[in-house]
């Protein structure tokens, strides 16, 4: 088999291989929902006035 192909071929498996993991996490994992808090500092909410 020519290199071009082994290439192509070696690409398209490797490919295969994270398409195929990438729908298995999202068909089989759940993400748990949680709460999230974020403080803000107040000097970061008003722009200075120019």
């Amino acid at each position: 088999m020519p290199t071009l192909f082994r290439f192509l071929l070696v690409i398209g498996v490797l490919g295969g291989l994270v398409y195929g993991g990438a729908f298995w996490l999202t068909r089989f994992v759940d993400p748990q929902p949680r709460e999230m808090t974020v403080t803000i500092p107040p000097d970061k909410l008003f722009k200075p006035p120019n």
